[in-house]
């Protein structure tokens, strides 16, 4: 078993701290039952608030596309993990197709229609990310590609959560009638998706470790 990070080991209370611009986002999070014992904040990912070496790990989950300067997030969350611990973050791979709506986005701009991106889309980038973590001084990097699959009832199931998903769904609510039946059309065909069928796809996560030598 590897030793633990220096600041776990050092007889420090553990404790699980999370942070977000959005407060709506926070607020979902703390009605977790199983984050009661977390602590939330309001906060930007490019300054952290709190000392040097505190954590034994932070995590930057399906974020980093949205941090207007990736290199200094990741800095900030080295700078906030103490020796012998781990930087890590995962991230759809937007560019080359691994966002979950990556096909319904497709359609829409096939329409003439333009789609929201992130600040940092290059970020989710597998190279990317390696490059990231190395210029931050982190060691033992490791990366890897996670797909996962998602199964819908029917097209109107899928239709439905998109319209409740951010990234498309303020899109979707402003478009024309006749546009969003065009979309719709066009949409089934590209999933295959029966009148009554269920809808199974892909998308694809990229992920990043790195370590803190001690």
């Amino acid at each position: 078993m590897a030793p633990l990070p220096r600041c776990f080991s050092s007889g420090v209370n553990p404790s699980v701290h999370g942070l977000d611009p959005s407060e709506e986002q926070l607020a979902y999070a703390r009605a977790r039952p199983a984050l009661q014992a977390a602590q939330f904040a309001q906060r930007n990912a490019m300054a952290l608030p709190y000392p040097d070496d505190m954590f034994d790990i932070a995590v930057m989950p399906l974020v980093i596309f949205f941090v207007p300067d990736p290199a200094q997030g990741v800095a900030e969350m080295r700078r906030v993990v103490c020796p012998g611990g781990s930087v890590t973050a995962y991230a759809w791979d937007i560019l080359d197709g691994g966002f979950p709506y990556a096909a319904l986005q497709a359609e829409i701009r096939g329409l003439g229609i333009a789609v929201p991106t992130p600040p940092s889309p290059e970020a989710s980038r597998i190279s990317v990310m390696q490059s990231l973590w190395a210029d931050a001084g982190l060691n033992t990097i490791e990366t890897r590609e996670i797909t996962v699959q998602r199964t819908f009832e029917s097209f109107d199931d899928f239709w439905t959560t998109a319209l409740g998903a951010p990234s498309v769904g303020q899109t979707l609510a402003k478009m024309a009638a006749e546009d969003i039946a065009i979309l719709q059309m066009r949409v089934r065909a590209r999933l295959s998706a029966e009148s009554t069928g269920p809808i199974t796809y892909s998308a694809r996560a990229n992920a990043v470790k790195g370590h803190i030598s001690r």
